[in-house]
């Protein structure tokens, strides 16, 4: 069974670099451009994984987390930040509403997919 993601960022280059490289590795990947969208696509599936970037228009990554944690369907999700905003403040705040890990950009695609392998044999 191929595990899903849902990948929320407003880039459109990464989204679509994401995809691809993901699709590879035999995820079932579906994407939104910001925080809203993200919300709006929570009751699409039910994913094994989130990532999301913080800084975005519409509603930041940090509020999209604490609508994934109040989702009934989508709560349990393992959630990584994949962003240039690494502060300490940003790290515990994500903690406190339930982000499992962070990824600095830039970053290579094999960080990633170590981080989602290692939270995906947590489950």
């Amino acid at each position: 069974m191929k595990r899903t993601i849902l990948f929320v960022d407003d880039s459109l280059s990464m989204r679509q670099v994401m995809s691809m490289a993901m699709k590879a590795e035999y995820f079932v990947v579906t994407t939104a451009f910001d925080g809203l969208d993200g919300v709006h696509k929570l009751d699409d599936c039910l994913y094994d994984v989130i990532i999301s970037d913080v800084n975005m228009p519409n509603m930041d990554g940090i509020a999209f987390i604490k609508n994934v944690k109040e989702h009934t369907r989508n709560k349990f999700a393992k959630v990584i930040m994949l962003t240039t905003v690494c502060s300490e403040e940003i790290k515990e705040m994500g903690r406190d509403i339930g982000v499992n890990a962070w990824v600095e950009k830039p970053f290579r695609h094999e960080q990633l997919l170590a981080v989602i392998n290692k939270l995906l044999r947590q489950v």
